[in-house]
């Protein structure tokens, strides 16, 4: 829903919902008599869609799942060294094309990755991408009668903010897009697989909100940590979480499992101060006052020298921290690679 701040600007805030199921419980999904065998028997054998197949994690997610199940694979871009075994539809999500996937193949899950967040893309055809797309998809899930949806969303929803809790839980409101225009498709986006949770209860909708993500992904936690030169904000060292992406991709395949549904916060090694972090990379860190910091990154962005826009500041001079509990305990989710692991994956190549 849409409320005001303080100074009358119209903010997305998600309502306070219990998505939670309980632990390991299994989840009776009415489906048609006339499709058998029943879901819940069926699905191991069932292939596993994921949209966004060809970015660095799609790819990371197809290795990992395509030695146990069938994956097929919808991205308008090519995917480079793509094992043999595994079906890429290059088409745009948005297209007809893509109802024809589900047409001729009956479907386990979908897993959507397919989110845009170059921040230089026109503002329209961001939207487009982003809304309109999962709108065609939610259509085709339903219509389709797909058992299991998993949305990858992010913890930044929530947003960087001097007034945060210490750890947000899935009931926080999305406030990310309050100074940052960017995110508010990724809220939307959100918050539409949260409607579809309700709307939908015969499909099992899963959204997961990673904390930043650091890899061999092109991700800004990742870019701003790969500088040879990082620049810190003067007089302000946050808390940050970070997680490895192999960690998200076992979360993904966690929320896989039949009977998961709900909103979980997913979490990587313990917090630790930002400048503890920067001094893990082994690059020089440099701290400049914020007001400075700003206008040199308005500056840069202006003239395409910098690849962060000015409101990405706040998630290095604000805390966002989220609480997994819920992950932990309803997925068995754990991660499995340490900070210094984390830390040095952001020099990986795929």
């Amino acid at each position: 829903m849409r409320v005001t701040n303080g100074g009358g600007e119209a903010i997305l805030v998600a309502p306070r919902l219990t998505m939670r199921p309980p632990r390991r419980a299994s989840v009776s999904v009415d489906v048609d008599s006339s499709r058998e065998p029943s879901v819940e028997s069926d699905r191991s054998h069932l292939p596993v869609l994921i949209t966004g197949i060809c970015g660095r994690l799609g790819r990371r997610l197809a290795r990992h799942l395509h030695r146990e199940r069938p994956v097929i694979g919808i991205d308008r871009r090519s995917f480079e060294d793509k094992p043999k075994d595994i079906v890429h539809h290059q088409v745009d999500i948005r297209r007809k094309k893509t109802q024809d996937v589900f047409r001729h193949e009956r479907i386990a899950a979908v897993v959507h990755l397919g989110v845009m967040h170059d921040p230089r893309v026109d503002q329209a055809e961001h939207h487009s991408w982003n809304v309109v797309g999962l709108q065609r998809l939610l259509e085709y899930v339903a219509h389709y009668d797909v058992p299991k949806l998993v949305v990858l969303s992010s913890a930044n929803v929530y947003g960087p903010r001097p007034d945060n809790p210490q750890f947000l839980t899935e009931d926080a409101p999305l406030l990310g897009g309050a100074s940052f225009s960017e995110i508010r498709d990724l809220i939307e986006v959100d918050m539409l697989a949260q409607s579809f949770f309700w709307k939908r209860p015969r499909t099992e909708t899963v959204i997961l909100r990673p904390v930043h993500i650091l890899g061999a992904v092109r991700n800004a936690p990742s870019n701003y940590l790969r500088l040879p030169v990082i620049p810190t904000l003067l007089g302000f060292d946050p808390m940050v979480q970070v997680i490895h992406q192999d960690d998200v991709v076992s979360a993904i395949a966690r929320a896989l499992m039949p009977g998961a549904r709900g909103i979980y916060n997913i979490a990587g090694p313990p917090p630790l101060p930002l400048s503890r972090l920067v001094g893990m990379t082994g690059r020089t860190r440099v701290a400049v006052p914020h007001g400075i910091a700003q206008g040199v990154v308005r500056k840069l962005w202006q003239y395409r020298a910098t690849s962060f826009p000015a409101p990405e500041i706040d998630h290095i001079r604000y805390v966002c921290m989220v609480d997994d509990t819920r992950a932990r305990t309803d997925l068995d989710y754990a991660h499995r690679h340490d900070i210094t692991q984390t830390v040095a994956a952001i020099d990986d190549v795929f």
